[in-house]
């Protein structure tokens, strides 16, 4: 697929994965229009963090998902679609589950919906490891039942179902990417990995709130990777593509790596003050990469030690923005 000249909409365009997306996609030289949620201070989110020169040729539209009018006007004579925009917090879902699938199943609808009107050539949207739940077999494929241990899982498995029913029912031309834990600059400290390196910058003990689970963690711009090689493979039409390394490590093991690497020696102490109900922890999230390998030729090319290294090189110069006093819990 040729990039130059292609009219592209990227929704959640100023996320964490969303705004490495966007500027591959320019860099790559699409006309790329990016969804940013709403607020009065014209917030750019993650992508106030690439270059100016670049964000001057993007156009930037403030919007909700949740509009419908708004979604289908935005996606007149667009080529390609990638679907980011949603709440990921899972946190936050225990406390507006309404809200959450609002945004993230709606959303979905409504954009699908507009793609399908505007006869959009590719659609991508993004689901996460989080629809299989703890795993009942490693790794996982994505014929692992799907599980939904927290309103936010239960979102992203009624989004996954909308993209699927849109590609047998219209044809519309679909394609589902299920990212893996996904970390590397420019991720907040809500996640496991810019918590861990804040508090170690500043602090004695690194606090957090469970270290028995295991994650699938992949490098960001591995994961930018599958988004691009999914939009541009034919054969992801229709099909719901694991991205993930294929290899796990324990938060209390990911911990102790990551203080090595930065040469401190601080404790690792877990608090009580856990939000996650237990029935909801997902225990286990371990990748089983081959269909992407297979459908559209990814793998992942960064080890955990050099993403790890370039993450916490990107929060050192960037520690202002990140808090030592917030745990991932």
């Amino acid at each position: 697929m040729n990039w130059r000249g292609s009219r592209v909409l990227i929704t959640g365009g100023s996320g964490f994965i969303g705004s490495h997306l966007t500027e591959r996609l320019v860099r790559l030289g699409a006309r790329v229009t990016a969804l940013l949620e709403y607020t009065p201070y014209n917030d750019l989110g993650a992508l106030k963090h690439a270059p100016r020169q670049l964000l001057s040729q993007i156009e930037f539209v403030p919007g909700d998902l949740r509009d419908p009018e708004m979604v289908k006007k935005l996606l007149r004579k667009k080529d390609v679609v990638f679907h980011l925009g949603a709440l990921v917090g899972i946190p936050y879902s225990y406390v507006n589950p309404r809200e959450v699938f609002e945004v993230n199943a709606l959303g979905t609808l409504n954009v699908l919906l507009a793609a399908r009107d505007a006869g959009a050539s590719k659609v991508v949207t993004t689901s996460t490891s989080e629809v299989y739940g703890t795993a009942l077999y490693t790794p996982i494929d994505e014929k692992h039942p799907l599980q939904a241990q927290s309103p936010y899982s239960a979102s992203k498995i009624a989004a996954d179902k909308i993209a699927e029913s849109f590609n047998r029912t219209y044809g519309l031309p679909v394609a589902v990417i299920r990212p893996f834990n996904t970390y590397g600059p420019r991720q907040s400290d809500r996640a496991i990995i810019p918590t861990i390196i804040a508090q170690a910058l500043t602090k004695r003990t690194v606090k957090l709130g469970a270290l028995a689970p295991r994650r699938d963690l992949n490098y960001v711009a591995d994961t930018v990777d599958g988004f691009i090689k999914t939009a541009e493979s034919p054969r992801s039409v229709g099909k719901a593509i694991n991205i993930g390394t294929g290899r796990d490590i324990s938060v209390g093991e990911l911990a102790a790596e990551i203080l090595r690497l930065m040469g401190r020696k601080v404790k690792i102490e877990t608090t009580n003050a856990r939000k996650r109900p237990k029935a909801s922890e997902v225990m286990q999230l371990l990748c089983d990469n081959s269909l992407a390998a297979d459908l559209i030729g990814w793998k992942p090319r960064t080890t955990l030690e050099s993403g790890l290294k370039q993450t916490i090189d990107w929060i050192k110069a960037h520690s202002e923005g990140y808090s030592p006093d917030k745990y991932n819990i």
